[in-house]
C-alpha cells in the first residue's frame, strides 16, 4: 500500500488521529481529511465538472472543479492545487474559504464522512481534462446552477448540493 492510497483520519476539530487505507476508511464511515476545489472564471462563471463514469462513487454526477483527499503528511493546500492540475491539467492560485463536515451514505456501502477544506481560485485559461476522473466539464453562471440544482438536485453529488450555497454565501453571489 501506498501513502496516495491512505487518507487521515480526524477528530471533529480536524485533528489527525490516524491513517487509513482510503476504501478502508470508506467503507467503515471514519471521519477524514478532504478538501474540494471551487474555480471561478473572470465572467463569474463557476467551473464544473461531471464525474467519469469510472469512480467509485458518485459516477457521472455534475460537481465542483475537483475535490479528494491529502495524502499523509501533505499540506492540504498543495493536495487541493496537485488534484486540480491532476484533474483539469492546469495550476491556478487557490484560497481557502471555508470548511465543514458532512456525511453520506452511498448504495454502494460506502459513506463519505469528511471534515472538507473548501477552496476558491480564479481562472480564464483553457481546460484539460483527465478522462479517467473527468467526462465533461462546463462553465455556469451560479443563478443557472441554482436553477439545475432545484430542477434536478439527483443530477450533483451531495456534497456539491451542500458546499454550493455555502460557496454562493461566502463569494456574496
Amino acid at each position: 500500500m501506498t501513502r496516495m492510497d491512505e487518507v487521515i483520519l480526524v477528530d471533529e476539530k480536524d485533528v489527525p488521529t490516524g491513517r487509513m487505507e482510503k476504501m478502508e476508511a470508506h467503507r467503515r464511515a471514519l471521519l477524514h481529511r478532504a478538501f474540494s476545489v471551487f474555480v471561478f472564471n473572470s465572467r463569474g462563471e463557476m467551473l464544473l465538472q461531471r464525474r467519469a463514469g469510472g469512480k467509485y462513487h458518485s459516477a457521472g454526477l455534475w460537481t465542483n472543479a475537483c475535490c479528494s483527499h491529502p495524502r499523509p503528511g501533505e499540506d492540504t493546500d498543495k493536495a487541493a492545487g496537485r488534484q486540480l492540475h491532476e484533474e483539469l491539467g492546469f495550476a491556478t492560485p487557490l484560497e481557502k474559504s471555508f470548511e465543514f463536515t458532512y456525511r453520506s451514505e452511498f448504495d454502494n456501502g460506502l459513506t463519505e464522512y469528511e471534515f472538507d477544506h473548501v477552496f476558491t481560485g480564479i481562472y480564464d485559461g483553457e481546460v484539460f481534462p483527465d478522462s479517467t476522473e473527468v467526462s465533461e466539464y462546463s462553465w455556469l453562471p451560479p443563478d443557472d446552477i441554482r436553477v439545475r440544482l432545484a430542477r434536478e438536485p439527483q443530477q450533483f453529488t451531495s456534497w456539491f448540493r451542500l458546499a454550493f450555497p455555502m460557496i454562493c454565501e461566502k463569494m456574496g453571489i
